[in-house]
Formats: structure tokens, C-alpha cells, sequence
């Protein structure tokens, strides 16, 4: 009996390894062959496909374009791969496949925190990765694996020893000139169909999504990198007087158009202090808005009830606090993500501090970091602000949240140094403390805290809510702090959120704005990614409400038109003026009634905007607004790159 047992698990066993050898032996032919590349090109194909669903596709069909500029780039690759030796075939194959599994997992963590790509042109931002990387956590998925899971399995096989990399595999004749055509075939495919592809990412120079779809995302960074060898080849104008006359062109044509006011307002702040306030990652959802019975922003609620809110201010950043900063001050639109900052930070430009400067106005700008964050302090010393204040500029920092001075400690020194500058002063102030991640770290009492975001704890949306609740609760202790300051009643306070905090498509928050709205479409979620809460406190005026579409750009003519002092270069106009749309600076356009992203589409409904059914003079309308926003970007470009106003 015993035998018998013995005997059935020897052939077990001796059937097992016959199968295991065989398994071996098909493994190793497989990775020792042309199937090897082939298979990890399948692989990177389907990646790519779940790149783009997870990014610029997420609620759209994939063009054809698309996905024959995907399937070409990796023919290419698999191509190329077949013609080297055994080994080195094997090694680069793998090594390519993790580049570029890698490329298109950064690009889709990127995406979900900025609505971009990467781009090589941020190399010169990585000394602020950190504000970006305190957010990565928050932001990989398990899904994600999807992107290293075929290289990890590879791995395995391979130090397992259940593949084996030969040196050499031993290949007939014609086996060997069918390598050589392939590598020939992958070489005439790039030069002709891959270079046309990599072309098609320059047809829409501003337009990041729009460029991937054209080009595939591989098409994108080709000429990206190659864009970024000549980027004095972007510029429109290499000159002064050629981008100043298109410039004139563009501002009589606003004039003539723009140029009555709704509201009569000139001069009507001169002599006044100026406050603007910049809110760190407010989107414009949360005025008003409750939770659990309590509402998330009860002070700035309060202060824009009081006075004026801008319902439709749209942002222009990269979801960088620097490029809102930028566009504000600048009346121009940003560059790559933070780039307006750190590469060009020594540029001239028509800047408010210059302005009110001018004008005899004491200028400050304060931040609760340190000024060698996103350049500020080259930059505003550039600007000749007369006072800068960073961290180390304030006594009390006891409390510091999320690596910044806290908004509470931040704000109460911030009306003490206002006390003692000389009227009228003109200040820029930036918070802090809601920034991403948004878990409020350094926060010494959470009972400051005065919501409950009950199902969304713990969530990044439910963060996002507290952080922002806080920042509320700190915004209540300056406006008390100015009162006490007797600094309140004679102040224009200017303020908005420099960009959005969460991703586009959060489940969370699309959970709670349905139940705000319940018919909620596609477009409605893309504006309120780019919309933040944004109001101003003028003498006089109270509860009033602007609706129509306002953006970064328009805050330093307005302030010009207000105190009654000359703009002499400004790509936005003044808010109280009839302009009735607003520019991005990735080709997207928003007026009252549409919103253009490579299509026109009706903001009611979330439909496509069908041309032929509106009259001759709307499409007309709508024509103007396309060439005012190339003109609008041509000249922003050409004049920061070139430095046209220096």
C-alpha cells in the first residue's frame, strides 16, 4: 500500500517537473525571441490607453488619432528593440518599458494635481517640489499598480531564474534579415508617420490636452523637449514694436467695445488703503455651502454678503500660488507652472507695485514662508516693493501649518505692520494654511475646526473642507483685527482663491456638489475646477453680486480704474467694464452663455454648442473671441520669453 502511494507521488512529482521544464522552456523562448519586445509594446499600448481614461479622456471618447499616434510610437519601439543583439534586446526592452511606464505614471499623478502633464521646462521648478510631493500620497490610487505590474511580474521571472537571458539566440539566416527590414520598417515609421505626429503637438501651442490628443502623449513630449532647446521660437514677437501694435489693436478694439462701464466707479478709492487678499486653494463652491447644518466659510460668506462678490472669477494658474500671483499683479497670463517666477524673475514688467508706487502709495507684500520660495524675494525686490515681509520678518512663529506660518499668526502681525506704515498703503497678502495636502499639520487646537464633514472624513475632500474651514475661521480674526485697527471702514479689501484644491473629477466632491445640484453636467464640473470664491469690499457698495465671467487678469485694471491712475500695458480690463468674456491660458474660453474647450458647448445644459443653429452674428461673436484669446496669448508669451518691456 505504502509502495503504491510512494509510487503515484514519484509520477506526481515526475509530471509536475515535466511541466515546470516545459513552462520553463516556453518562457525562455518566449523572452529570448521577437514575441519578448512585442508583448511588453501590447502592454505599454494598453497603459497608454488607461493613461489617457484617467486623464485628459476621463468623461470623453478616445479619437482614432489618438490611439493610431499611440500605436505608432510603440511600433517604432518594439521595432528598434528587434534589431539589437539577444541580451541587449531583453535589458533595453525592460528598461525602456519602465521610462515610459514611470513617464505615464508621473504624467497621470501630475494631471490629478494640476489638470496637466509634465513638461522638461520644470526642471527649473524642482527646487519647490515639495509642495507638489506633500500631495502625492494623497493622490496615487491602487490602480495605479496597473502601470508597473507587467515590469514587476518580468522581474520576478527573472530573478527567480525562471527566465533565462541568453546571450545570443540562435536564428536562421533569413530570420536574421528579417530583423534587419523591421529595424529598417521602425526607422522609415519614425522619420515619416512619427514626425508628422510629434508635428501636430505645435497646431495647438497652448492647449496641453488638446496637443496629447493629436499627437498621443509620447507625440507631446518629443516636441515638448524639442520646443524647449528653441523656446525663444514660441514667441510671436521678437520685438517691442511689432507685439506693442498688435497690442494696441487688441485694447482700441476692447475700448470700443468695453470701454462704458456698468458701474461708475473711477477714481472713487483714491487715497484709500488697498488690501489684496490671496486665499490659498478656495474654491468658489464653498460660499454658502453647508455641511451637516453648518456652513463650511461662515466669515467670508459674511463678507461677501455685505459687499461684492464675483460669483464667475476664473483662475489662469497651473495650480501654482505663484502664477496666480503673477497674473495679478502682471495682467499677464503665467508660464509653465511657476515658471513666470523662477525663470523669470529679473523681467520688466507693467506691474501694480510699480504702479502705486508711482502714485505715492506705501507697498507691501507679506507672506507667512520664506522668500526664497518660488523666487518672491528676487521677484518683488525686482518689483521694488517697498516693504517685503516673509516668515522671518514676524516675531511670533510659534505655529507653523502645513510648513507655513499659520494664518491666525500670519494675519494678526500682518494688521500690526499695517498700523505702522504710512497711508495710503497698498498691500499684498497671501494665506497659507489651506494648502494641499490640506491636513492642517503644525494645527495646535482642532477645535478651531467648527465643522463635521461626517461621511467624508478621513477623505482628501473631507480635508479639503476642514482646511478650508480654518482658513475661514482665521480670515474672521483679521477682518476683527482691522476693525480694532480702526483700519476696516477706510480699506478696499480685494480677495480670491489663487487656484483650485481638488483634482477635477473627485468623487467625493462631485458626491456633495449633486447633492447642491443634482443635475450637475460635465461642463458645470469643469468650470467649477477653474472657479474660485472671490468678492471686494469698497466703500458704499453693499450686497451686490457680479456674475458675469472675471479672471486674475482683470484685478490690476481694476484697481487702476478705481484709484484713477493710468494702466498702461494690461491683458485683463476693468471688472465694473461690459467685457463679457474671459481667456485661460491653455485655449479654453468662458463667457456668460458658453464655454470653449476645442469645442463650443452651452453652460446650461453641458451640451455641444451646435454652429448652425445660432444666427450669423453670434457665430461672429464667438469668432472674436477665438482671435482675442490668440492675441491675448501670443503677446503674454512673447513679452515674458523676450522680456519685451524691459
Amino acid at each position: 500500500m505504502e509502495n503504491n502511494i510512494g509510487q503515484e507521488l514519484i509520477v506526481i512529482e515526475t509530471k509536475r517537473t515535466k511541466i515546470m521544464n516545459k513552462i520553463n522552456h516556453i518562457l525562455k523562448a518566449i523572452i529570448n525571441s521577437f514575441a519578448f519586445p512585442i508583448i511588453i509594446g501590447i502592454c505599454l499600448f494598453l497603459k497608454s490607453m488607461f493613461f489617457y481614461y484617467n486623464t485628459i479622456m476621463i468623461r470623453e471618447t478616445l479619437p482614432i488619432e489618438t490611439i493610431l499616434g499611440t500605436f505608432v510610437f510603440i511600433f517604432v519601439i518594439v521595432c528598434i528593440q528587434n534589431v539589437l543583439p539577444n541580451r541587449a534586446r531583453v535589458y533595453t526592452t525592460i528598461i525602456t518599458s519602465f521610462l515610459i511606464s514611470a513617464l505615464l505614471f508621473a504624467d497621470n499623478l501630475y494631471y490629478l494635481y494640476s489638470s496637466n502633464v509634465l513638461s522638461v521646462l520644470q526642471i527649473s521648478n524642482l527646487q519647490y517640489g515639495e509642495e507638489i510631493l506633500t500631495t502625492i500620497p494623497k493622490l496615487i490610487q491602487f490602480k495605479h499598480i496597473i502601470y508597473f505590474i507587467d515590469i514587476i511580474i518580468v522581474l520576478i521571472l527573472i530573478f527567480t531564474k525562471y527566465w533565462k537571458i541568453e546571450k545570443k539566440s540562435n536564428l536562421k539566416m533569413r530570420y536574421k534579415i528579417a530583423k534587419g527590414l523591421v529595424g529598417v520598417v521602425g526607422v522609415i515609421v519614425f522619420c515619416v508617420v512619427g514626425n508628422k505626429y510629434t508635428s501636430k503637438a505645435n497646431e495647438d501651442p497652448y492647449n496641453r490636452d488638446l496637443q496629447i490628443k493629436k499627437a498621443s502623449i509620447y507625440g507631446y513630449h518629443i516636441a515638448d523637449v524639442a520646443n524647449s532647446m528653441k523656446i525663444k521660437n514660441q514667441a510671436k514677437y521678437a520685438n517691442k514694436e511689432d507685439m506693442i501694435k498688435d497690442y494696441e489693436i487688441l485694447r482700441n478694439e476692447y475700448n470700443e467695445k468695453y470701454s462704458q462701464p456698468n458701474y461708475n466707479l473711477e477714481g472713487s478709492i483714491k487715497g484709500k488703503n488697498i488690501i489684496v487678499l490671496q486665499l490659498e486653494s478656495l474654491q468658489g463652491f464653498l460660499v454658502d455651502a453647508t455641511i451637516n447644518g453648518k456652513e463650511i466659510t461662515p466669515n467670508l460668506n459674511k463678507f461677501l454678503r455685505e459687499n461684492i462678490r464675483f460669483s464667475n472669477m476664473f483662475m489662469q494658474s497651473y495650480s501654482s500660488t505663484a502664477d496666480s500671483e503673477f497674473s495679478s499683479i502682471t495682467s499677464l497670463y503665467p508660464m509653465e507652472n511657476g515658471m513666470s517666477y523662477s525663470k523669470y524673475a529679473l523681467n520688466t514688467y507693467d506691474d501694480i507695485f510699480h504702479i502705486m508706487n508711482n502714485n505715492g502709495y506705501t507697498t507691501a507684500y507679506m507672506h507667512g514662508n520664506g522668500g526664497y520660495f518660488w523666487n518672491r524675494q528676487t521677484v518683488y525686490k525686482n518689483m521694488d516693493v517697498e516693504h517685503l515681509e516673509f516668515e522671518d520678518n514676524f516675531e511670533d512663529i510659534s505655529e507653523h501649518i502645513m510648513g507655513y506660518l499659520s494664518d491666525e499668526l500670519f494675519y494678526k502681525q500682518a494688521v500690526q505692520k499695517l498700523k505702522n506704515y504710512e497711508n495710503p498703503f497698498f498691500t499684498y497678502l497671501v494665506s497659507a494654511s489651506s494648502h494641499t495636502s490640506f491636513t492642517l499639520d503644525g494645527l495646535q487646537d482642532r477645535n478651531k475646526i467648527n465643522i463635521d464633514v461626517g461621511k467624508y472624513k478621513d477623505t482628501f475632500f473631507g480635508e479639503y473642507l476642514e482646511s478650508a474651514n480654518y482658513a475661514d475661521y482665521a480670515f474672521g480674526l483679521f477682518i476683527d483685527a482691522l476693525k480694532e485697527a480702526d483700519l476696516y471702514d477706510d480699506t478696499v479689501i480685494i480677495l480670491y482663491g489663487d487656484h483650485n484644491g481638488l483634482e477635477m473629477y473627485n468623487e467625493e466632491m462631485i458626491d456633495f456638489l449633486k447633492q447642491i445640484n443634482p443635475e450637475i453636467n460635465t461642463v458645470d464640473l469643469q468650470l467649477n475646477y477653474i472657479r474660485v470664491l472671490a468678492g471686494m469690499k469698497l466703500p458704499g457698495i453693499t450686497n451686490l453680486t457680479i456674475e458675469k465671467p472675471i479672471s486674475k487678469l482683470d484685478v490690476k485694471p481694476t484697481i487702476c480704474y478705481l484709484v484713477g491712475v493710468d494702466d498702461n500695458f494690461s491683458l485683463g480690463t476693468n471688472i465694473f467694464a461690459k467685457k463679457d468674456f474671459i481667456c485661460l491660458n491653455n485655449e479654453k474660453i468662458v463667457t456668460s452663455r458658453y464655454y470653449y474647450n476645442q469645442y463650443w458647448y452651452v453652460i446650461d445644459t453641458g451640451e455641444e454648442l451646435d454652429l448652425n443653429n445660432i444666427s450669423e452674428d453670434e457665430r461672429e461673436l464667438l469668432d472674436s473671441y477665438m482671435n482675442d484669446m490668440r492675441y491675448e496669448l501670443d503677446i503674454s508669451k512673447s513679452l515674458t520669453i523676450n522680456n519685451l518691456l524691459k
